[in-house]
């Protein structure tokens, strides 16, 4: 098994076992090294404009229910430096099927994961 060359940084992966964020506690950083969201001691992961994304499962992989109603915006941390991402990671252990009502967000949603300056929930400068 590899070994990251952070032993600081968690690769999260998609249900297929690919790499597609990274976990450097609590941020959430993409396979580019820049910020895409955080999570909480609770393991609810959140974008970086404050809004639930879904869940960190133990995979580890963000997942989040089909139905899930939405919850209030919260105000995310301090903007944390863009990370130097791994070049190897561990291969992604055999991830258990989900059933109809989970989400892989990673895999099927990765919009709701978006770096500062892009999104669709991002405000106007009007």
């Amino acid at each position: 098994m590899a070994v990251s060359s952070n032993p600081g940084i968690i690769p999260v992966y998609t249900t297929t076992g690919d790499a597609a964020a990274y976990l450097a506690y609590p941020h959430l950083f993409n396979s580019n090294g820049e910020w895409v969201g955080w999570v909480t001691s609770s393991r609810e992961v959140y974008s970086v404009l404050g809004y639930y994304v879904g869940y960190l499962t133990n995979d580890p992989r963000v997942l989040r229910k089909r139905s899930d109603p939405s919850r209030p915006r919260v105000q995310p941390p301090t903007h944390p430096r863009r990370i130097s991402v791994p070049a190897r990671v561990p291969l992604a252990r055999m991830m258990s099927e989900l059933t109809h009502d989970i989400v892989d967000v990673l895999l099927e949603e990765p919009e709701r994961l978006h770096t500062t300056d892009s999104g669709e929930l991002r405000d106007d400068l009007d």
